[in-house]
């Protein structure tokens, strides 16, 4: 589940081109099982009619500081209490000007001025007023007021300028806006995560691999992030984008791992191993194609290196989870794991079970400590499973 869901979310649309991009946001928004309730500026509703966003959001739009209806009962007030989190997106040099200054001649910034919940600004205009100092200035006052601003992107603007002043896209609006919900309690750590499958080649062109997509680690490293973390990951082959705000490292094999993650090492406070590492990998690779015959084939694997174990010997007090896929004696088989490898955590997926293997969002997971305490999960989403392994490592380090 998104932590947007259940969330009373107020947007904000000021009048700019880009206040038809907010449509789709409040599209998102709804699908994410989030009420959003739509404030409008009179001159947004020049580019976009309210009754576009009372459509998409299913809620009444609130435009005018003198609706009778809506301020029977103190309206403006009313809606600044009701938010969980206001977003202004897209965001004029005007409206900022106004919310630095205290002005509250309008409806939404009336809004923003007596509300208590967070405020995430998307600054949105031509790229000359975006640098002019004063809007600048105004940016910065907000800011250090506890206000959070998304950076415009750069590109070619409805104006004809080329440079920063574009409304950021959906997906990077709705991370930031999780960002700014999500706890901050991983603020100062760093933190390597491992994801997807590593490849050990047979001979040019054909490799022994696992079904892993990454989901798991990528999920992690998103988590990491949205909790305040500096975010490394370390990724095998897979489809997935990277997520926003991290480092990625792409890698091949269970070596190429091994070297990244110890390029890291020291640097790191956390390291989470998702990865699905091949155990072994063969033992001489053949440069071009082996050729089909008649004849059998026998090939000969030797270990990879265990980065698991490397880690945990010289952990030097940084905090170790391992991840354990498991078919029987998952309980006895992590504990065994978690005490041979030093780990701090082990997170066991029960790949028994039909729906909780490799490839499949949802999971079965165990949580097994050096406490001995086992902490079984329901099936859930690897989104959540991310959230919960995240509460887990806060409890253990901060008891």
């Amino acid at each position: 589940m998104s932590r947007i869901s259940g969330k009373n979310i107020i947007l904000g649309v000021t009048g700019g081109i880009a206040a038809y991009k907010a449509c789709e946001l409040v599209r998102r928004l709804v699908k994410e099982e989030a009420t959003v309730q739509v404030v409008m500026t009179k001159n947004a509703t020049e580019f976009v009619s309210p009754l576009t966003f009372q459509t998409l959001s299913s809620n009444r739009v609130a435009t005018d500081m003198y609706d009778i209806e809506w301020e029977s009962g103190v309206g403006h007030i009313g809606l600044a209490d009701s938010a969980d989190l206001i977003v202004i997106a897209p965001a004029t040099a005007a409206f900022i000007g106004k919310a630095a200054s205290g002005i509250s001649d309008n409806l939404l910034n009336s809004v923003v001025l007596a509300t208590r919940a967070s405020v995430l600004i998307c600054p949105v205009m031509n790229v000359n007023m975006y640098n002019n100092p004063v809007v600048q200035e105004n940016i910065e006052k907000l800011k250090k007021r506890g206000m959070f601003m998304l950076d415009p992107e750069e590109g070619e603007l409805a104006c004809g300028w080329e440079g920063k002043g574009r409304l950021p896209d959906i997906e990077v609006i709705l991370q930031e806006i999780e960002n700014v919900i999500a706890p901050q309690d991983f603020v100062g750590e760093k933190i390597i995560v491992t994801a997807g499958a590593t490849r050990e080649f047979i001979d040019s062109i054909r490799f022994i691999s696992n079904p892993s997509t990454g989901k798991m680690g990528y999920a992690l490293a998103r988590e990491g992030r949205l909790r305040g973390a500096e975010v490394v990951l370390i990724s095998g082959k897979t489809e997935l984008p990277s997520p926003i705000g991290v480092k990625l490292v792409g890698v091949i094999s269970a070596m190429d791992m091994y070297h990244a993650v110890m390029e890291h090492f020291d640097w790191s406070t956390v390291v989470i191993k998702a990865a699905a590492v091949g155990d072994y990998a063969p033992s001489d690779k053949i440069d071009g194609k082996i050729k089909k015959d008649s004849r059998d084939q026998i090939l000969k694997l030797k270990p990879t290196k265990d980065i698991l174990l490397s880690i945990g010997e010289k952990k030097n007090g940084k905090f170790i989870v391992g991840f354990a896929a498991e078919y029987e004696n998952i309980i006895e088989n992590s504990m065994d794991k978690l005490k041979r490898k030093k780990a701090d955590l082990i997170v066991a997926n029960d790949i028994s079970k039909q729906g909780s293997g490799f490839g499949d969002d949802p999971n079965i997971v165990y949580f097994v400590d050096e406490s001995e305490r086992i902490e079984e999960l329901p099936l859930m989403n690897k989104t959540e499973i991310a959230q919960r392994v995240f509460d887990k490592i806060s409890t253990m380090k901060n008891p």
